[in-house]
């Protein structure tokens, strides 16, 4: 299973996660099978807000699951549809977060709590 992290910068399983899926500047893409990360740059950082692309953001590679902060409606839709759950964090690094996957410790983002506008209630970092 591939788990993608947006975050920041890439400090391997020590980088904190980013607050916001479609912002974030780099995506750490853990893989359970063989305990292995690579980096994959956003793509689609000039994005319109709302308007985000995950297809493109990812640069079109496959991932199974995404771990963030916060995130768009259009985007859990999108991705939702790709087959790819969305998971609310509960830590600040990938390693904690992966642990808490792994316990099946973090809940399923559904629209509820999806990003509108950045008007408080979607629980950004």
């Amino acid at each position: 299973m591939k788990i993608c992290f947006p975050v920041e910068s890439d400090n391997g399983l020590e980088s904190e996660i980013f607050g916001h899926f479609g912002s974030a500047p780099v995506f750490v893409v853990f893989d359970t099978t063989d305990k292995t990360t690579h980096t994959i740059n956003n793509q689609d950082l000039g994005h319109v807000h709302g308007m985000c692309n995950p297809l493109k953001a990812l640069n079109g590679k496959r991932v199974d699951a995404i771990v963030v902060g916060g995130i768009g409606a259009g985007a859990i839709n999108k991705l939702n549809e790709m087959g790819i759950s969305v998971y609310k964090t509960l830590s600040g690094t990938i390693q904690e977060n992966i642990g808490l996957f792994e316990q099946n410790a973090l809940s399923e983002m559904t629209l509820d709590h999806a990003c509108g506008g950045h008007t408080g209630g979607c629980g950004h970092l």
